[in-house]
């Protein structure tokens, strides 16, 4: 049996941070190349070891932001060891109770309640300097997904020069939206499968003169950035993974731009409608890149679980899309480049 170095390279970080006789078991995977994998040794409680082997700044990250979280007294994970050269991390384990299986029309405003105290929290709280801008080009660079692998690799549609045309103008109107918005610190992945539900922490002493929110446990925010002011609020609401009534998304979102109004980052003149067109536009925006990542992450990648998630996604950017004059062209053309396929399924590479 061919042994795995990289397996034996975990074994040694854990063994060397917790102790000899330590087990490593599968934990969890996202949809980048990193892995997690929980570590139990005796008389200690679980820890989660992340493999994060191939980009030494995006690890960098990680630990910059998790420490701005901590420090503002969110609950992302402790880090108790690391070991930069190899690309691993021994943190606290947040258990397993991800949002996702845990929302329902009865828990949905307790656990949406908490999500909003903590992103309140890191809006007011987190500190932003040295973070990049979610700016014009980044922007631009993430929607530029959607015509190279969902359009082209995945519907098989070459879109002709007056609709690439199309194509421009509507990702100018939404990086321009997008710029129109507060800045303030941006998780950018604030979504149920990144928040977990986590019981009172044995350690609740207040961080910085705040106290503790232990729940949500944040995972996944190596991403953050300082961006528009509704972009995880759309992110956490208009979730890739789970769909709300209208109207209940309608009434969070009313409620939440109140507390940023007191919270003083917007102002009197920023009304319903104007924070609503924020909230959609930059939900838009996102939408339109995750078309094509999911596409990406199984055509590059072979992760075909995301495939299955495309349906919610397009209902999302149609939905949106058809409410605003300036994106009839454009919802018009990705309604053609669509037909009557089904999207879940994937496209051969000479079909």
């Amino acid at each position: 049996m061919t042994r795995d170095p990289r397996a034996d390279a975990r074994r040694r970080f854990a063994e060397a941070a917790l102790a000899a006789d330590a087990s490593i078991e599968p934990a969890s995977a996202d949809a980048s190349t990193r892995s997690y994998w929980r570590v139990h040794s005796p008389g200690a409680p679980a820890r989660i070891l992340m493999d994060a082997p191939h980009d030494a700044a995006e690890l960098e990250a990680w630990l910059d932001v998790g420490a701005r979280l901590r420090a503002a007294g969110l609950h992302a994970p402790e880090v108790l060891a690391v070991d930069r050269a190899e690309g691993f991390v021994l943190m606290e384990d947040l258990g397993t109770r991800t949002y996702l299986p845990e929302l329902d029309a009865h828990s949905a405003d307790r656990l949406y309640g908490d999500a909003f105290d903590a992103l309140l929290r890191m809006q007011v709280h987190v500190d932003t300097s040295g973070l990049p801008a979610f700016d014009r080009g980044r922007l631009v660079t993430e929607m530029e997904l959607l015509p190279e692998w969902f359009l082209q690799r995945h519907l098989g549609y070459a879109p002709e020069c007056e609709e690439w045309d199309v194509i421009e103008a509507a990702f100018t109107f939404l990086a321009h939206a997008a710029l129109e918005q507060p800045r303030t610190f941006m998780h950018r992945d604030y979504h149920s499968r990144n928040l977990l539900v986590c019981g009172e922490a044995a350690d609740t002493h207040a961080v910085g003169g705040l106290h503790l929110l232990t729940s949500p446990g944040i995972v996944d925010f190596q991403g953050a950035v300082a961006g528009p002011i509704t972009y995880d609020l759309a992110s956490l609401l208009r979730d890739c993974y789970i769909e709300w009534p209208q109207e209940r998304i309608a009434g969070w979102v009313a409620a939440y731009r109140e507390r940023l109004r007191h919270a003083h980052l917007i102002g009197i003149e920023v009304d319903g409608a104007r924070f609503r067109r924020w909230f959609d536009l930059v939900g838009l925006q996102r939408h339109v890149k995750v078309l094509g990542l999911f596409c990406r992450l199984w055509y590059r990648d072979g992760k075909a679980q995301y495939l299955g998630d495309l349906p919610l996604v397009w209902r999302y950017v149609a939905q949106v899309a058809h409410g605003y004059p300036e994106l009839a062209a454009f919802v018009a053309l990705l309604e053609r480049a669509l037909g009557e396929r089904d999207i879940t399924r994937p496209r051969e590479p000479d079909a």
